[in-house]
């Protein structure tokens, strides 16, 4: 091997968000994603199962430390302060990352675009954080993004318009969906040539809000892809790394049937307590164009106008009541349109926390959390019937069935059984999975319990595992991947030894190293300050909290 080839990166771990075999198979069979294909024919190519819950700001923790949220401690899009919340950021995140691990051997890495990286690690190489962080996010090193776009031009971690702004069009949406996709590319490609690092990790988000944005439009989820493969293509034949990883954080596909609500079935049952008027549930809808607007703040507190609609709420004025008068002159719709999120959340009915004994937080959190004294700063149930209202409680959601006669959930069970480590009291205390993730689960109050889903599509568990190049056994065989193993298999394919806190195993297609007792994440106290709390604004146009 000459010099020139022991320059090459050593992997390349690309990311593909809601990436999964259903459609990367269709477009392999339709002649597309030439570079992709290439990538799964020289080595493995296999399902990923993802974790529970199967979102992303969970799961791309969960598979770049190789442990369970219960150890990083992320196991939603927000963090949660008693009844109150606040979005989830790299600090969120309670153990080593991948590249952490990687620096610690001495290691160099460029991390492009993945999320829940804001605030960037300090190592050696370069990271530009991605999803959940704000536009314009302080990158590693100091000053590198501002180099990217003297290189590249413009750079964006969000599109240009929100989710809801009217005066886009579809063509005008995809052509951005194209610059983005193009951009990710492009700064990888620019900072593996200054950096030369020993590890590359570039991941792709709008493989996934394509699908939450436009549903199963074909055509449009084929665009994204190919520009997706288009940049892949030029990263491999730039950059010709040693060793090739796809993954991907859950999979992508249908929901056929109704949408259930949760807390409405949790109110009949004599569970959930309402009120009218407050802050409401967690939602993106009221930070999300403060951060594409690079708005740092981290939580979102209602306005003068806001308030004034809560206050209205309680005296009845309700955002359900008014839409029924509009709808009656036809012109919901309008309403809609215009009227501010945060108008039309503080003005909802809501679940009153405190005062409820059981309630879905978030319905991306895929359970119910139960009030507990001695944990929840107002907790209505005693530590000593803990047990028993959670028992009695999982035996009635199995027994929930859908309008088909089928049950809405696959499984029910105690948080324990799917989390463990030092994080587990911010968990559900009752996970629930939808069966075969068919139904689409709500937190919203909205006086049905079943209605159409709101979004058509949306994740599954089965994602994408592949690898090629040196080390890699292609003919290798397993048919239990799992997101936890990612990180697990990419060291030891690099010959170093895993940490023996992950909850993943190293995959049979590379060979085994040992296990090592890594130095504990150090937690900093002080990572909350007025200065880093301004930073969570997040969550693009995707409406994955209510």
């Amino acid at each position: 091997m000459s010099a020139e080839q022991d320059d090459r990166m050593e992997a390349l771990l690309i990311g593909i968000d809601a990436g999964c075999l259903p459609v990367l198979e269709k477009l392999w069979n339709e002649g597309r994603l030439e570079n992709l294909e290439a990538v799964c024919k020289d080595g493995v190519c296999e399902p990923l199962e993802s974790q529970i819950p199967p979102w992303t700001p969970s799961a791309w923790p969960s598979m770049y430390t190789g442990v369970n949220p219960g150890k990083h401690g992320v196991f939603g899009f927000v963090d949660y302060d008693g009844y109150d919340w606040r979005v989830v950021t790299g600090d969120s995140v309670k153990e080593h990352s991948l590249w952490t691990l990687l620096d610690h051997h001495g290691m160099s890495s460029v991390v492009v675009n993945v999320p829940v990286t804001h605030p960037p690690d300090d190592i050696d190489g370069a990271v530009i954080p991605g999803f959940i962080a704000p536009e314009d996010p302080p990158c590693h090193p100091e000053g590198v993004l501002e180099e990217v776009r003297d290189a590249i031009g413009e750079y964006r971690v969000y599109p240009a318009y929100a989710r809801d702004d009217q005066e886009w069009t579809d063509a005008e949406r995809m052509d951005e969906y194209e610059t983005l996709t193009r951009m990710r590319g492009e700064a990888f490609d620019y900072l593996a040539e200054q950096h030369e690092p020993d590890f590359g990790f570039l991941q792709f988000q709008k493989t996934d809000t394509v699908f939450h944005e436009f549903g199963g439009d074909w055509e449009k989820i084929r665009r994204v892809y190919e520009a997706m493969d288009e940049q892949v293509g030029r990263i491999l034949e730039n950059h010709d790394p040693k060793r090739v990883f796809v993954a991907s954080d859950h999979g992508m596909g249908p929901y056929e049937k109704e949408e259930f609500r949760v807390n409405e079935y949790l109110r009949e049952e004599g569970y959930v307590e309402a009120t009218q008027g407050g802050k409401g549930m967690p939602s993106w809808n009221p930070i999300r164009t403060q951060l594409r607007e690079g708005n740092d703040d981290d939580t979102w507190e209602p306005s003068f106008t806001e308030k004034v609609a809560a206050t209205a709420a309680k005296f009845g004025v309700t955002t359900k009541r008014i839409g029924s008068g509009l709808d009656k002159l036809g012109l919901q719709d309008v309403a809609r349109r215009y009227a501010p999120d945060g108008v039309v959340r503080t003005a909802s009915t809501q679940v009153d926390f405190p005062e409820s004994t059981a309630y879905m937080r978030a319905r991306t959190e895929l359970g119910v959390r139960i009030n507990l004294q001695g944990r929840d700063p107002e907790g209505v149930v005693p530590q000593s019937e803990y047990e028993a209202v959670r028992d009695d409680l999982i035996e009635d959601l199995r027994d929930i069935e859908a309008p088909d006669g089928e049950p809405v959930f696959e499984e029910v069970g105690p948080s324990e059984k799917y989390f463990s480590g030092p994080y587990t009291e911010k968990s559900v205390d009752i996970v629930t999975v939808p069966n075969d993730f068919q139904h689409f689960l709500s937190a919203q109050l909205l006086g049905e319990q079943f209605d159409d889903p709101t979004e058509p599509w949306n994740h599954k568990l089965p994602g994408v595992f592949a690898a090629a190049g040196e080390g890699i056994d292609g003919d290798s065989v397993t048919d239990d991947a799992h997101l936890f193993d990612v990180a697990p298999t990419i060291l030891a394919a690099l010959g170093l030894p895993v940490s023996d806190r992950m909850d993943g195993r190293v995959l049979p297609h590379v060979e085994e190293t040992e296990a090592w007792n890594y130095p504990p994440y150090e937690v900093e106290e002080a990572s909350v300050s007025a200065e880093d709390a301004d930073v969570q604004d997040r969550l693009a146009d995707l409406g994955y909290l209510e």
